[in-house]
């Protein structure tokens, strides 16, 4: 790999890092900045929500402007937007403020993210595309569990504000070097109509179902919210699928699902993306409220998540990837996945952290590793090689819809565990833990469900190891 490569793939994946990292680093300051800005207890929930809505809302939109505007605009776009709402978040001096901040934020990540897979599916060939994924896995693992680990250590050392403005630096820097390091479209870009309305319904559906299933752990079930956003998600989605049909240049051309690896790959993204968010999510919280952990002690001992994840990616992703292809390499992470959270579903309320919690958190980090990464080659492989960005915005988007439905679900299930003890009398600590035996039992089921679904409907011949990129097979494409 040439210097200039290397360059360009450590601003990438800088990029990467920072924007996996904004998904979690906030929620360790969350008490901080609800006593500051007096957020009422809504607030405190939409500071996190409103970030997660807008990133895994705007996925496949930002994905396809990718491939009609340029990765490289869109990427720089996006660097641009995620700088300067992230000096807005931290200079935030409301809840309105920071809230709407977080969502130009989300924002900003949507667009990022997508785009900057795409430039590395499209620029590093063979053996450098498998190690460029490997770097690109071992970023997205590393910044999500060190976003756990740093966030108490950072507010508690120089207030809640520097959690975003640490991060400033790195996607200032990636604007300033994208146009020197990445390399911009070759030969003349084709001019296609835009699809609207098909970006309108399929933008809309997403943001309100994810609204749906943040809004469960809030108000409930049955809630105004989770059913009227759950209805208006539905009847946008339908409205798209029948729009996308007699559209002259669909957003999403729906004969891509036709390709068994595009469909299963979808749904095993969808499961995935629901079993790996709960390993950082669950974990935390029980940390703190079974093992009666002070948020800092937390945070550490998060960070063999982190490490561990991190040097899987990096250094036994690719191999295993060569050896086992793409597919495999994605059952055998979710395996590990299940393993790890069942593991930690055995945890008593008076655990030891070296041998009831550690195994457990490492056997998910190394999950994570291998089949975060994976699951965008997968949905890659069957996706035209024109469409780098729509392969990156529905890989995209069916792990972040997939986290906020997990996020809900895993909470809801931990919440009626726990008063179900709680209501046979058992003690406070007990009856949490009781709640998350069950909200991690569900996660691992979730992931073995997921490793069933791509052991049977993925096949290996379809994902060859050296595909990390999109196919040039013809796919039917309007």
């Amino acid at each position: 790999m040439s210097r200039r490569r290397r360059a360009a793939l450590v601003t990438l994946i800088s990029a990467q890092f920072v924007v996996m990292l904004d998904t979690a680093v906030v929620n360790v300051a969350l008490p901080s900045i609800q006593h500051d800005l007096g957020l009422t207890q809504t607030g405190v929930a939409w500071v996190v929500n409103s970030y997660f809505l807008a990133f895994g809302g705007f996925l496949l939109l930002s994905g396809r402007a990718c491939d009609l505007f340029g990765n490289r605009r869109m990427f720089m776009a996006g660097a641009a937007l995620f700088t300067a709402t992230t000096l807005m978040a931290g200079f935030a001096p409301t809840e309105a403020v920071l809230i709407l901040a977080r969502s130009l934020q989300g924002l900003g990540a949507a667009v990022l993210s997508p785009a900057a897979m795409s430039i590395i599916l499209l620029q590093f060939p063979g053996d450098e595309r498998a190690r460029a994924m490997g770097a690109w896995g071992a970023a997205s693992a590393a910044g999500g569990a060190v976003g756990v680990s740093i966030g108490g250590l950072i507010t508690a050392a120089a207030g809640w504000q520097w959690v975003f403005f640490l991060t400033v630096p790195v996607t200032l820097l990636a604007f300033v070097c994208a146009p020197l390091l990445v390399v911009g479209p070759s030969g003349p870009r084709v001019r296609r109509s835009f699809d609207l309305w098909g970006a309108i319904s399929v933008t809309g559906g997403a943001l309100a179902l994810i609204y749906a299933t943040l809004s469960i752990a809030d108000q409930g079930w049955f809630s105004v919210q989770a059913v009227g956003g759950a209805l208006a998600g539905i009847g946008l989605i339908v409205g798209f699928v029948v729009i996308e049909r007699h559209a002259v240049d669909p957003i999403i051309p729906l004969t891509l699902f036709r390709e068994r690896t595009v469909s299963a790959g979808v749904v095993v993204g969808l499961l995935g993306g629901a079993a790996r968010v709960s390993t950082f999510f669950l974990s935390a919280l029980y940390l703190q409220q079974v093992l009666e952990l002070e948020p800092g002690t937390a945070g550490m001992a998060m960070l063999p998540t982190s490490i561990a994840g991190f040097l899987v990616s990096l250094l036994l992703l690719p191999r295993i990837i060569r050896s086992l292809g793409a597919a495999r390499t994605l059952t055998l992470g979710l395996l590990l996945l299940a393993c790890g959270h069942l593991w930690l579903s055995r945890t008593p309320p008076g655990a030891g952290y070296g041998l009831d919690v550690l195994p457990g958190l490492l056997l998910a980090a190394a999950g994570v590793a291998l089949s975060f990464t994976p699951s965008t080659m997968v949905i890659a492989s069957g996706v035209p090689s024109t469409m780098p960005g729509l392969a990156s915005g529905l890989s995209n988007a069916s792990s972040q819809i997939g986290a906020a439905v997990g996020i809900a679900a895993f909470s809801a299930a931990a919440a009626l565990s726990a008063r179900g003890a709680g209501a046979a009398g058992i003690a406070d600590v007990p009856a949490l833990a009781a709640g998350f035996h069950a909200a991690f039992i569900a996660a691992g089921l979730v992931a073995a469900l997921g490793a069933l679904v791509a052991l049977c409907f993925l096949r290996p011949a379809a994902v060859r190891p050296e595909l990390s990129g999109p196919t040039t097979r013809k796919v039917n494409v309007p």
